[in-house]
């Protein structure tokens, strides 16, 4: 991290008993927790970006450096370090203007920004973002009494001012970047849920998942104690480890909920076993003493999940965080074709009690795709992750029928939607068939079977690949340089692929392929190069090359190999082996596939679109009664009220979600300059309903601030080229005033 050398791990809220996430240096009493100080954060923010440009420049003035002629080094009196004793609000506060001198040099506070009078306003609200943030954390550095989280806050100071100096993006320099260990807790947790319950049934299974959610939301909210109390309650622990982390959990994952401008990680996805075993048995203690205390707040048919099947869901995962054998934390372990990721969506406010838990949490997908281990960049992390805009109830109903395998229609092997592998891959599951990594050892006692397995692959390739002399065929398939991949059915070898991996090198030569020839054309080909696949994504290797013929271009191509080579040509110049007449062609691995049941996992999905568009279809024909009520004088009925509204998708705008609510809004269009003659020209930054609504449908709309910020404008804009006793500014007021007033109510921001 930039001049943060030596920089210490604390924490900025109430240790290991809070539940409700407190702001940074708020020592988890002050505000209404982690939404109350964001929800403020974001409206200042959105208040001052709304300014005219001139009081964003003195805002700025006062912590750029000075651009005046001269040797002058004034970095802006604000920019100083903090004074030992906490500002007083009449200094926070107090106005100043470009023509006053700037309190550390002789010249004036407009020579500080000259360096800004062209930049964008998109620059100078980014800017003006990182400014609140310093103030903040200015603030925070005073009112924290922890040493270590004092020097962590002292030094993302530090980093934000010097990126307002020179104009730069926060970034966190430090040894090791996110993720700091894997699996992640969150992939821990799911391997727990497919190791542990995938057997179960489908509707047994989602309760598991709905647990298990809840569990990664509590963590990924959770407040660590500072390694100082830490040291109290555990004073034989590994401090150094604890503090590491805790500096970590700080700079990546709490201090960026309220100053945006860093960039922000969930715990769960940056940290792995380590950070949980130190918080598992106080977190576990504690969420299950609240759950007793707030029973008679659950709903009955959520009673039994929190009180019964929760502990017994916390005591099993225990078992497993602290076990030194545990395969769940394994990078080789693969999650089960009958189980599923556990999606995590950060867009909610954090619930306060597990009653409120239970009225914000969604329904659990059930998928069957294995999560990449990489970590996302920045700018993704921070946004909040899109399920869709398919009622989740909905996709619940489709997708219990879906893995019921009595409700798939099956498929003819002979018709041509079946998969290519569907009948090879019946014929494993019964046994029929089996794969096996072979090859010769110089070091180790010859193996018979083995022996006469490569025996076998030796006469196979040698009738299915005529133009090559068997010599070179039999050096290859008893080099211990090459392994094979044989296809055994009823004890003899029907095919294979002989293989040489190149690690060092990142890639595999496929040398020889082939199944004999009165076992063709039942998938084996495909299946066998799916096992292959599968193999080399264990191992780490991601990429083929391979020279086909003539003859074996086609299948080649089937099995997602093309003639656009992605490997380097220095990587395997000298290494793989030339043939001439022959075609280099190359296959680069998603190790996110399961590729031995990717055909499977694409039936289902098919289903579920067909399920969710006959039923989308069902709901367009149905038609409802227009309204009659406004004739007998009603001149107000609630959204909900009218028929068909909820089935369309809406739902009530709830706590820390405004997309509901915006849908309502966005509809207006954008000024005519022919019906506003000169509005362009005195309108510098135009805003309107209707490009409000795209940015929404484009995701633009990441935080709330940037929403509200949007919608500030358009009130300023309107009053800034209307008049004030025209009609259009006394409306931009109404609608303002009408505006908040529902912000306020759906809770997005303080009332």
């Amino acid at each position: 991290m930039a001049d943060s050398a030596g920089i210490q791990q604390g924490s900025p809220a109430i240790g290991a008993a809070g539940l409700v996430p407190a702001a940074p240096g708020a020592g988890g009493t002050e505000g209404s927790g982690a939404a109350g100080g964001s929800a403020r954060i974001a409206v200042k923010k959105a208040q001052l970006r709304s300014s005219p440009r001139p009081k964003k420049l003195e805002k700025l003035g006062v912590y750029s450096s000075c651009k005046a002629e001269g040797a002058c080094k004034c970095n802006g009196w604000k920019s100083q370090n903090p004074p030992p004793t906490p500002p007083r609000t009449d200094q926070q506060s107090s106005a100043v203007n470009l023509q006053e001198p700037c309190r550390s040099c002789s010249h004036t506070l407009g020579d500080h920004v000259t360096h800004l009078e062209n930049v964008s306003e998109e620059e100078m609200n980014r800017l003006l973002g990182i400014v609140l943030d310093v103030e903040y954390l200015y603030t925070c550095v005073h009112k924290e009494e922890d040493a270590d989280t004092k020097q962590v806050y002292f030094s993302l100071f530090k980093l934000l001012r010097k990126s307002i100096l020179q104009m730069g993006k926060p970034m966190l320099e430090a040894q090791e970047s996110p993720p700091f260990e894997k699996p992640s807790i969150e992939q821990g947790v799911n391997n727990f849920v497919q190791y542990k319950f995938s057997h179960l049934p489908s509707k047994e299974r989602q309760t598991i998942m709905e647990l298990a959610k809840m569990f990664l939301n509590q963590i990924n909210y959770w407040q660590l104690e500072t390694p100082s109390q830490r040291r109290q309650r555990v004073p034989n622990d590994d401090a150094a480890g604890y503090k590491a982390n805790y500096t970590r959990w700080l700079c990546y994952c709490n201090v960026p909920q309220f100053c945006d401008s860093l960039p922000r990680y969930e715990t769960t996805q940056i940290f792995g076993r380590t950070l949980l075993r130190s918080v598992f048995t106080v977190m576990r203690k504690q969420l299950l003493e609240q759950a007793r205390q707030e029973k008679d707040k659950l709903p009955p048919e959520k009673r039994t999940l929190i009180l019964t099947h929760f502990p017994k869901f916390l005591s099993m995962l225990e078992e497993e965080v602290y076990s030194h054998s545990s395969p769940i934390w394994s990078q080789d372990f693969l999650a089960g074709a009958s189980g599923g990721q556990i999606p995590i969506h950060t867009g909610y406010s954090h619930p306060q009690t597990c009653y409120e838990y239970f009225l914000l949490c969604p329904c659990i997908i059930v998928g069957e795709k294995r999560k990449p281990s990489e970590p996302l960049p920045h700018e993704e992390n921070k946004r909040p992750r899109v399920v869709g805009d398919i009622p989740m109830d909905l996709i619940n109903e489709v997708m219990a029928t879906i893995t019921d395998p009595a409700a798939i229609p099956e498929t003819s092997l002979l018709s041509a939607h079946s998969a290519r592998d569907e009948a090879a891959r019946l014929e494993e599951r019964r046994g029929v068939i089996e794969f096996h990594v072979i090859g010769n050892s110089l070091n180790q006692k010859p193996n018979k079977r083995i022996l006469m397995w490569l025996v076998g692959l030796q006469n196979v390739f040698s009738h299915q690949l005529p133009r090559m002399p068997k010599e070179y065929i039999t050096r290859l398939v008893f080099d211990p340089k090459h392994k094979t991949l044989s296809l055994i059915k009823d004890g003899r070898v029907i095919g294979g692929i002989c293989f040489r991996m190149f690690p060092s090198q990142g890639f595999t030569e496929i040398v020889f392929c082939a199944v004999t020839s009165n076992e063709q054309v039942k998938g084996y080909g495909t299946h066998l190069m799916n096992h292959l696949k599968e193999y080399h994504i264990k191992h780490e290797i991601l990429n083929f090359l391979t020279y086909a013929d003539e003859y074996a271009i086609g299948y080649f191509k089937k099995q997602g190999f093309s003639k656009d080579i992605k490997v380097p040509k220095a990587k395997y110049v000298g290494y793989i082996k030339d043939y001439e007449g022959a075609t280099l062609m190359g296959c680069e691995l998603n190790p996110s596939i399961p590729y031995t049941e990717f055909s499977v996992i694409i039936k289902k999905q098919k289903e579920i679109i067909k399920k969710l568009i006959e039923r989308k279809q069902a709901q367009i024909r149905k038609v409802y009664p227009g309204l009659s009520c406004f004739k007998e004088g009603v001149r107000q009925i609630p959204i909900e009220s009218i028929p068909g509204i909820r089935e369309t998708g809406w739902k009530p705008v709830g706590k820390g979600n405004c997309n509901t609510y915006t849908h309502f809004i966005l509809t207006r269009l954008p000024v005519k300059k022919t019906e506003a003659p000169g509005y362009y020209q005195v309108i510098r930054f135009p805003m309107d309903l209707k490009t409000m609504s795209e940015r929404l449908k484009s995701r633009y709309y990441t935080t709330r601030k940037l929403f509200m910020a949007d919608m500030q404008r358009i009130f300023t804009n309107c009053r800034e080229y209307n008049p004030p006793e025209s009609e259009y500014y006394k409306c931009a007021n109404l609608l303002e005033k009408f505006f908040y007033t529902k912000i306020k109510e759906a809770g997005l921001i303080e009332k």
